[in-house]
């Protein structure tokens, strides 16, 4: 077999074991995107704003050039700009060239070194990232630009085609001298090229365009020489970090980009805990303190979380877990005693509002005497870093009966995926987020918050066959029929401003399950999608109308595969401080006002120790800066909600709990 079937042989067996470091197609497309919507960022930034620090930094590099005798640049474009052929030649060499060289390299290593791709294509992201930041901290003016009389504009004299500053990319950010990413971009192909051993003739013909490249920027004046010189070491840090990235040895397990979004968002005002409020039929057999830990002891096989506590690494690296010493049984289940609903209530308000210690695995059980006659409450509580509010039930439900099936690599498989569907559909959805940010638009309504950590935690429940019935008689659905009703609550009982008009919308986070089938229950899988709730006064049936209407961005797929790439895979890359930066940026008062939840509906009649369990209230936390977080679950026949809000937003969340109630009753009753 020669030395080329070897490649391709060894290819195919990659492919088919999974043990092939190359990222899927879509993924990789989805990433290309991403990078160039970072880009995009940076140049939507007010041009006028930065314009007098580009200039100034432009003279800059100049003066120091001139200081070095470095500044060839008028002689390089005074001859260049007498010569119409070199010129028009020169420009499209800038316009395409790197272009189609870097693109062509990424698939060719994708697909013929797919052991090497990962890396390459992660030295080149690091280089596009700090590349951006620089362009974003330091904007740097080029020559053609500067308005000295010594330098002709070619790219705009000639308005090539396809090239930054031409009619056709016009919107390019004009103030990204340094470094040179044309540089950039052919100098880390040629390191690419050494390291896979290319035939020479390829490397030849790279060196070749490294100094036609170096000569053109240069010659066009779209960069000074200190420009050039400075992708060298962005290449080479770039390169080096990818190389020590790829040659760490297996560690700890590290907290992923989405799980540690919610360690990054969590403040004193708004710790990130979820869980739910467990009702036991204890009127036949009792259930004490005792019985719960040895049940959770029995299990802790299939909990890893559990017996698992964060080990913080510095400002610059991601959490890893680590196995915890001994469960603190004192600390992790308690007991306490209650005065009725409204004192369990008050309860749980309270717990929400304290963090979990990051010392120890990040659960809490407390069990709950005198909410009702005949009934004991299981407070189950975990951080958001562990799971999403779907991983949370699940945990709760594997320590029931009937036991949940253990997740298996066997049985079932997820149906094929289409990855250039998915790659186009993600696109499509970046720029559907993009236009829902409402970029220059006004910010959206605001509710009334106290924005202390002091909260209100309510519940409800109501005949999970009440609100089928609405959805199919209005051929909506029922995540339709829960949102209405919590608008019309909303309506019903928020606190109006002194002076002004109420707010007539409000803009929730609807979270969508992106889990794969066999997925374990750690770990946070979905992802969210913004719809604005019409909270104005009208009739109920028109509001479930509109919203209806709106919530169809929820069932495209293009947003949520777009948001889930970019909590997921564009986070990864992020560095820590970035990414936390990002998360506390996007998920916040800023862009939500709350938090609104239908989780998957259980028919199962579940036990806990032989106990029945009567239902499940969720517990959701308060995204920081947002007043309000509700969520349904459908439990045996019941659909039941909990609710926490802010006390700014109202002064007993029981009154809100009881306005859904009359909204789905008016619904119903209709």
């Amino acid at each position: 077999m020669g030395t080329q079937e070897a490649v391709t042989a060894q290819d195919a067996v990659l492919a088919r074991d999974g043990s092939g470091t190359r990222g899927r197609a879509s993924g990789e497309v989805l990433l290309g995107l991403a990078l160039f919507g970072l880009y995009s960022l940076v140049a939507m930034l007010p041009e006028q704003v930065r314009e007098h620090a580009a200039r100034r930094h432009g003279e800059l590099v100049y003066g120091l050039e001139r200081a070095l005798r470095a500044d060839v640049e008028p002689a390089l474009n005074g001859w260049l700009a007498g010569r119409p052929v070199w010129r028009l030649l020169a420009d499209y060499e800038y316009a395409t060239t790197y272009a189609v060289a870097t693109l062509a390299l990424l698939v060719w290593l994708y697909v013929r070194h797919p052991e090497r791709y990962r890396t390459a294509r992660n030295a080149f992201v690091i280089l596009n990232v700090v590349a951006i930041a620089c362009f974003a901290l330091f904007p740097v003016m080029p020559p053609r630009l500067l308005g000295d009389p010594g330098f002709v504009d070619t790219v705009r004299g000639g308005r090539t085609w396809g090239s930054w500053g031409s009619p056709l990319i016009d919107r390019a950010d004009r103030l990204a001298a340094v470094p040179s990413l044309h540089m950039a971009w052919t100098l880390w192909a040629g390191v690419e090229l050494a390291r896979v051993q290319a035939l020479r003739w390829v490397r030849a013909l790279n060196g070749a365009h490294i100094a036609v490249t170096a000569y053109v920027i240069v010659a066009t004046a779209n960069h000074y020489v200190l420009d050039a010189v400075a992708a060298v070491p962005l290449v080479a840090l770039s390169v080096l970090t990818a190389e020590r990235l790829a040659a760490r040895p297996p560690a700890a397990e590290r907290v992923p980009a989405q799980d540690a979004f919610f360690l990054a968002v969590e403040t004193g005002a708004a710790p990130q805990h979820t869980g739910g409020v467990i009702m036991l039929d204890t009127s036949r057999r009792a259930l004490g303190r005792y019985d719960l830990v040895r049940l959770i002891g029995d299990r802790l096989d299939r909990l890893p979380r559990f017996r698992q506590r964060l080990a913080d690494r510095g400002r610059w690296r991601r959490p890893v877990w680590l196995d915890h010493p001994a469960v603190d049984w004192s600390w992790h289940v308690t007991e306490r005693d209650v005065d009725g609903m409204g004192g369990l209530r008050a309860m749980i308000a309270e717990i929400q509002a304290e963090p979990l210690p990051r010392d120890r695995p990040l659960w809490r059980m407390i069990l709950v005497n005198g909410a009702a006659p005949g009934r004991t409450t299981l407070v189950f509580l975990m951080h958001h870093v562990v799971a999403d509010g779907v991983g949370v039930v699940a945990q709760a439900i594997s320590l029931m009966e009937p036991a949940a099936p253990a997740a298996s690599g066997g049985g079932a498989t997820a149906p094929p995926r289409r990855r250039v569907r998915e790659a186009l559909a993600g696109a499509v959805g970046l720029a559907q987020l993009a236009a829902d940010s409402g970029v220059g638009a006004a910010p959206p309504a605001r509710l009334p918050a106290a924005g202390t950590a002091e909260r209100r935690f309510g519940t409800l429940r109501i005949p999970l066959d009440d609100p089928r019935r609405i959805a199919r008689r209005h051929g909506t659905r029922v995540s339709d029929v829960v949102m209405c009703a919590v608008a019309g609550g909303l309506a019903r009982t928020v606190h109006r401003p002194e002076a002004g008009a109420a707010p007539r919308e409000c803009r929730v986070a609807v979270p969508l399950m992106m889990r794969a089938p066999g997925q374990g229950m750690e770990g946070n899988h979905t992802t969210a999608v913004m719809v604005d709730l019409p909270i104005g006064a009208m009739p109920e049936t028109e509001r479930l109308a509109e919203i209806a209407r709106r919530s169809r961005v929820l069932r495209s797929g293009t947003r949520a595969l777009a948001a889930w790439f970019v909590m997921r895979q564009v986070g990864r890359l992020m560095p820590a401080p970035l990414h936390a930066r990002f998360a506390r940026a996007v998920y916040g008062g800023r862009f939500l006002q709350g938090i609104v939840s239908s989780l998957p509906a259980s028919g199962e009649r579940l036990l806990l120790t032989g106990v029945p369990v009567t239902g499940v209230y969720p517990v959701v936390p308060l995204a920081p800066g947002a007043p309000l977080a509700v969520a349904a679950l459908g439990v045996d026949r019941e659909l039941c909600f909990g609710i926490c809000a802010d006390t700014g937003l109202v002064d007993d969340a029981d009154a809100l709990a009881g306005a859904v109630r009359d909204v789905v009753r008016e619904l119903r009753d209709e």
